[in-house]
């Protein structure tokens, strides 16, 4: 889900300096986290790995957000597709 109007309820990972800020966080089943894009118009995506990659995924955005909501405990690792060096992690217990 993209929407750059909404406030986020949960959670934000700040998308700039070619980095995901935090890089991991912890969060509780059913909580949504949300991506806020702002790089510079440098587009980037959220690609999850591994097992991650069925559930997570993104638009490439410019600016603007991403919200994912986590119904599954679990570790999931993502990346973003343009820039292989940028890498998060959301612990969901």
């Amino acid at each position: 889900m993209s929407d750059s109007t909404a406030a986020p309820t949960g959670p934000v990972v700040e998308v700039a300096n070619m980095a995901f800020t935090p890089s991991s966080i912890t969060v509780n089943v059913g909580e949504t986290v949300t991506w806020k894009f702002e790089d510079r118009g440098t587009p980037h995506d959220v690609v999850g790995v591994g097992d991650a990659r069925a559930v997570l995924h993104s638009p490439p955005l410019q600016t603007g957000t991403f919200a994912f909501a986590f119904a599954e405990p679990g570790t999931y690792q993502y990346t973003c597709s343009f820039h292989p060096d940028m890498h998060g992690t959301i612990v969901v217990r």
